[in-house]
């Protein structure tokens, strides 16, 4: 299959790299020619523009920072790929943006009878360099359908969340609780810490009690409880702060816009901007776990 890859960061270079890997003939594009001359040593082949990567594309993969990169990549009024691409290729945007973003690039495509699915992921730059992400998908049953083969070669687990956006609303909604759960882990085994407990044996104690949940099993916020994970390499590497700090505000923007309750999402979103203004943007999320020790409970 004839893949065009645009956007190469952390999550979109390991991925396209994958695609690579599994068959396919991938042209890349992206503004940093480092990170094209990293895809060109895997083995895909490099285009000069966006416009020349989808030429002749049975399928374009997008993975970039917000929504606005996303409209401009395909709605722009001179150099949108809306007006380059094929009516038999299947676009299928991977970036974490808003909802309403999402449905706005679904149906300029769909006038052009170009198939969309918005597919953002999750599972971070290790699932992306193993290829077990997870897919989570918005669009037509069919296009779905005909996306989930490509999928698979980035991807264990791939979900068909509903229409165009739906995608995008899901991811949210489990970040969302994935924050909270992280504060939520990280204040409990800190006030174990205060009254004298260790926090391995009270990590194992919630792991076999009604307090277990992932961040306690997979993702230990605490340092020294669990080997390979980013609490134990001084917070480096996996999901950073700032990635976090933006889904939030996506979250608690799509909960007003439907006038959702969030008190829990609001409080993380406050926890992790106070967090990120400290200074811990481009540290990994679980180091909120440093907000409810002595130096800064105090500021919280």
């Amino acid at each position: 299959m004839k893949i065009a890859f645009i956007g190469l960061g952390n999550m979109g270079g390991p991925m396209a790299t994958n695609l690579v890997n599994s068959g396919h003939n991938v042209t890349v594009y992206d503004l940093s020619q480092d990170a094209m001359n990293q895809l060109k040593l895997a083995g895909a082949r490099l285009a000069t523009s966006a416009s020349q990567a989808v030429e002749n594309a049975d399928v374009v993969i997008s993975m970039l920072p917000a929504g606005h990169h996303v409209e401009s990549l395909y709605l722009d009024p001179q150099n949108g790929l809306i007006h380059s691409l094929s009516s038999k290729t299947l676009v299928i945007d991977s970036s974490t943006i808003d909802s309403a973003t999402a449905v706005k690039v679904g149906k300029a495509l769909a006038l052009e009878s170009i198939s969309f699915v918005d597919a953002p992921v999750s599972g971070g730059v290790g699932g992306a360099k193993a290829g077990t992400l997870t897919f989570i998908v918005g669009g037509e049953k069919q296009h779905f359908l005909t996306a989930k083969p490509v999928l698979e070669n980035m991807g264990k687990n791939i979900f068909h969340a509903g229409e165009v956006g739906a995608g995008q609303v899901a991811k949210i909604c489990n970040n969302m609780l994935l924050s909270v759960l992280m504060a939520g882990t990280s204040e409990a085994l800190q006030m174990a810490i205060d009254n004298g407990l260790d926090p391995k044996v009270m990590s194992d104690i919630m792991l076999q009690s009604s307090g277990r949940n992932w961040t306690l099993e997979l993702y230990n916020p605490c340092p020294g409880v669990l080997e390979g994970v980013p609490s134990s390499n001084n917070y480096q590497g996996g999901f950073m702060v700032d990635l976090m700090r933006k889904d939030l505000n996506l979250a608690i923007e799509t909960a007003e816009n439907t006038h959702s309750a969030t008190p829990m999402g609001k409080l993380a979103q406050t926890l992790y901007e106070k967090h990120g203004e400290s200074g811990n943007g481009q540290r990994d999320f679980s180091s909120v776990f440093e907000l409810f020790n002595s130096t800064n409970r105090l500021k919280i």
